[in-house]
């Protein structure tokens, strides 16, 4: 057998079984047992991913043809993902950047707004992640922001994440001060600025919006999670400057590391992305020792994935959607874009495909 074709047979293989394994090939999804992860391979040799039998991952997303419309994929490994509901939307409600947090009370909720433009916040719930109701809305005062002269009534891709050790929920969005014209289209975009509020319901929230950083530099795309064994946090943002020989970072993803919710954080670190690249989302692998990093080659063009033992690194980028199955370590469906992943227990992952079948 030629040498490429067996390396192809090799990964069918090994890819037939993980897929039988998590109960997608005819298996009942639970009857795999615990196992320890997989030892390690020589770099570049064939990979068996590790799936553990209770959790499962869910994504959502909006596409390339459909802009803040929200769809679902979902993943067993953390790399190998799956649209849902024959690639039909999953909601006729929502529109938005897709962020979903889960609450104190067990509900999940997501934020999301009409257009940039939109003067309100707007937020839904489920119990189960398959039906959505609206939950209520937020209108921020953008004017008088410390540190944010003269800011325009623009609101970029809402974040929300719970944070149990304060019992807040921190939103985040960007928002900028300088509107762009068409000979300079960029001054928009380098004007954009990470804020933040606080609350504990989504109803109510403690102060107006403040900036998240004291550094000037353009941000978008912020979200902030807990630091490995409880250290502080990391924000994860887009270095939005456009790049240059002056700025070799900009429209990278790049992570800031501080010692509370609310830093102060530093300026970030290298970029663990390509240029070009935007809309972060994170999870914890299976295995529990390595963090998944995706990122979208914007607009629409591909995902890219970088991975860490930690999320001060090191980072390293890994192969996917290459068109040369044996390189690949993970895989997404064309047209995903803007979006966030979850980790979902293997019950919710067997409801959510049982309502939202890949083939319907």
């Amino acid at each position: 057998m030629p040498r490429n074709q067996g390396r192809r047979a090799t990964r069918r293989l090994v890819l037939a079984s993980l897929l039988i394994g998590a109960g997608l090939g005819g298996t009942p999804a639970l009857a795999q047992t615990k196992a320890t992860p997989p030892a390690a391979v020589p770099p570049g040799a064939p990979e068996t991913p590790y799936v553990d039998p209770d959790k499962a991952y869910l994504f959502a997303h909006m596409t390339s043809e459909h802009y803040g419309v929200l769809y679902y994929a979902v993943s067993v490994d953390g790399l190998h993902w799956r649209a849902l509901n024959g690639g039909q939307p999953v909601s006729q409600d929502y529109h938005g950047h897709a962020s979903i947090a889960k609450g104190p009370d067990g509900r999940y909720y997501l934020v999301g707004n009409k257009s940039d433009g939109d003067r309100l916040i707007r937020f839904w719930s489920s119990t189960d992640l398959i039906h959505w109701a609206p939950y209520g809305t937020y209108e921020p005062k953008l004017s008088n922001i410390p540190g944010l002269p003269n800011a325009l009534q623009r609101i970029g891709a809402p974040k929300l994440y719970f944070d149990a050790p304060s019992g807040n929920f921190l939103l985040t969005w960007h928002t900028p001060t300088v509107p762009g014209v068409p000979d300079d289209p960029e001054r928009y975009w380098a004007s954009q600025r990470t804020l933040y509020v606080q609350s504990k319901d989504l109803k109510t929230f403690a102060a107006p919006p403040k900036r998240l950083f004291n550094w000037d530099m353009a941000t978008i795309d912020t979200f902030v999670r807990p630091n490995d064994d409880g250290k502080g946090y990391c924000a994860i943002i887009k270095d939005e400057r456009y790049p240059s020989y002056n700025w070799t970072t900009g429209k990278t993803v790049r992570i800031s590391c501080g010692p509370t919710l609310l830093g102060p954080y530093p300026e970030p670190g290298a970029p663990i992305s390509p240029n070009f690249r935007e809309a972060p989302t994170l999870i914890r692998a299976p295995n529990g020792q390595d963090w998944l990093m995706y990122y979208e080659q914007y607009a629409g063009a591909s995902y890219g994935l970088s991975k860490a033992p930690r999320l001060e690194g090191p980072w390293y980028q890994v192969s996917g959607n290459s068109r040369m199955p044996e390189w690949d370590r993970f895989s997404m469906p064309e047209g995903f874009r803007h979006g966030s992943m979850i980790e979902i227990s293997r019950k919710e992952y067997d409801a959510i495909v049982a309502a939202f079948p890949e083939g319907k």
